[in-house]
């Protein structure tokens, strides 16, 4: 779960699936196909600096994805904020979903989701996400979604690609919840993989990814999550900083919080990471919003928004 450089597995090709999802690939699905109307969702935003602030100027959504519009209450006073819809019960086996932001030349955005991502249980193929992020010379993205939960036995990779122009920042964040816990649903998902590779104008910054896979490794040795549940991560990333003392100054925000936490340079100067533990998912959650918040007032001199859907 460490960022690192480039891997073999960063060079397949974009449509490929992960090496270990591949098996996974070649069984049918016995409702409605991989591709088919509501299986391959398409979400694109792009954000434009005007002389009013910041505009959502271009969305295209296919189900499952909807967008109804903007809200206007991020602090920073040039900011335009996403909340991104789902009128279905969550993430199926099949499903292939394909999210594009883009945050033009001195845009700041901030794109979230309404409510957690519930993968749902599988028994044959599995579910993926591609997420691709680019971000403008001086231009500032947030996307931070609600966190993931993975139901019993389901099968979910996640792919995010983020590109940064001159003086870009962004913030992106990914908390991980391994089942239903409240029905004391816990480790019962079959695979997870979650990678993130940023690339910044002269190439490659750091990649990283977490991979979990129950049956084959238990997530609560010593060393992966240890005596903890849900898992979450943040990186910060500001390649034009000065981020040893950004670092010092996120560890320093999430050190008191209730759930365990700790910032840490990102490669190649790119920025910072900040990983929380915790047992339920609102600790992690808030863990993070306070590095979140530590960041924006770092980087736009403006807090985070309030996590509460509006």
């Amino acid at each position: 779960m460490a960022a690192d450089g480039e891997t073999d597995a960063d060079t397949d090709p974009p449509d490929a699936p992960h090496p270990a999802f591949e098996g996974y690939a070649a069984e049918p699905v016995p409702q409605a196909a991989v591709g088919s109307p509501g299986k391959d969702g398409v979400l694109e935003l792009t954000f434009a600096a005007t002389e009013g602030g910041t505009a959502l100027v271009h969305d295209y959504a296919t189900v499952p994805f909807h967008v109804s519009g903007t809200l206007g209450h991020d602090p920073h006073p040039d900011a335009e904020t996403v909340f991104l819809q789902s009128p279905t019960g969550g993430v199926a086996q099949g499903d292939r979903h394909d999210v594009t932001i883009r945050a033009e030349a001195d845009a700041v955005a901030h794109v979230s989701t309404q409510s957690s991502t519930k993968v749902q249980s599988m028994d044959c193929n599995y579910a993926a996400a591609d997420a691709t992020l680019s971000v403008g010379p001086g231009a500032h993205l947030d996307y931070v979604p609600e966190p993931t939960i993975l139901h019993a036995d389901a099968r979910y990779c996640r792919e995010t690609t983020l590109t940064l122009a001159p003086g870009a920042t962004a913030v992106v964040s990914d908390v991980v919840v391994p089942g239903r816990l409240a029905r004391d649903e816990r480790f019962e998902f079959e695979r997870y993989l979650s990678r993130i590779r940023v690339e910044g104008p002269d190439g490659l910054l750091f990649t990283d990814a977490t991979h979990l896979t129950p049956a084959d490794a238990d997530p609560t040795a010593p060393g992966v999550l240890g005596e903890f549940t849900v898992y979450g991560t943040a990186f910060v990333v500001a390649p034009e900083r000065d981020t040893a003392a950004l670092s010092d100054r996120l560890h320093a925000a999430v050190t008191d919080a209730e759930a365990r936490a700790g910032a840490t340079e990102l490669p190649n100067g790119a920025g910072v990471a900040v990983r929380a533990l915790g047992d339920r998912a609102e600790t992690v959650q808030a863990t993070l919003h306070a590095a979140w918040d530590c960041a924006r007032r770092d980087i736009l001199d403006a807090p985070a928004p309030s996590g509460r859907k509006l």
